[in-house]
């Protein structure tokens, strides 16, 4: 009878974790599914009848077209002089006085491959160091960073360090998010990829 128990029990348990995830993830899913139709939402009321959008059989679908949509309009706008400025106007007199809004912004260009939020390691000492994201450079070679609190990837301190302690990671800022939100899981792999000569990454792709 006690075998019969144990086996339930780690049998129940070992379902519990595969399980756990798939429902955590499908959670997530839908939450950023009812985002992206939220954001949608007021561009369709732009374009159609109010209450359009609350009709369609395919609303993500729908709500993925038109920011695709909107985004490649406004792109076209962005490649002239005038759009620019009317661009730039808009955001200084309007969101741009959202305190958050330049931290957001700075952490999107990031995202997109940008110079903003660089991932970095930080030296402690000979022996410590710590990843953070670089905010900004100061002229007498100063660094303003963020020290990340795992699993929170973007809450932590900010330190002004002196930038001889600083250096940098060659990889993108989701990939260091990832590692941080997984309590470090993956950074061996990522300094190891760091630490190998170019020649052999190269070798390795072939």
């Amino acid at each position: 009878m006690k075998k019969l128990a144990d086996f339930m029990k780690t049998t129940a348990a070992g379902g519990f974790f595969v399980l756990l995830p798939l429902i955590l993830f499908y959670l997530l899913l839908s939450q950023i599914l009812e985002l992206i139709v939220g954001i949608a939402t007021p561009i369709a009321d732009l374009l159609f009848p109010k209450g359009t959008f609350d009709e369609v059989s395919a609303p993500v679908l729908v709500a993925i077209l038109l920011l695709l949509g909107a985004s490649f309009v406004i792109g076209i706008a962005m490649r002239s002089e005038n759009g620019r400025r009317l661009a730039n106007w808009i955001e200084q007199n309007t969101i741009g006085k959202l305190p958050l809004y330049k931290a957001v912004k700075e952490l999107a260009r990031g995202f997109a491959g940008n110079d903003a939020f660089q991932p970095a390691l930080l030296r402690n000492s000979e022996t410590e160091q710590e990843m953070v994201y670089i905010i900004e450079k100061h002229d007498d070679g100063r660094h303003t960073v963020l020290v990340p609190w795992a699993p929170a990837s973007f809450a932590g301190s900010v330190k002004i360090v002196s930038g001889d302690r600083i250096e940098l990671l060659n990889t993108s800022l989701g990939d260091v998010s990832r590692i941080l939100s997984q309590w470090g899981v993956g950074t061996r792999e990522l300094l190891e990829q760091k630490e190998k000569p170019h020649g052999e990454a190269s070798e390795g792709n072939t």
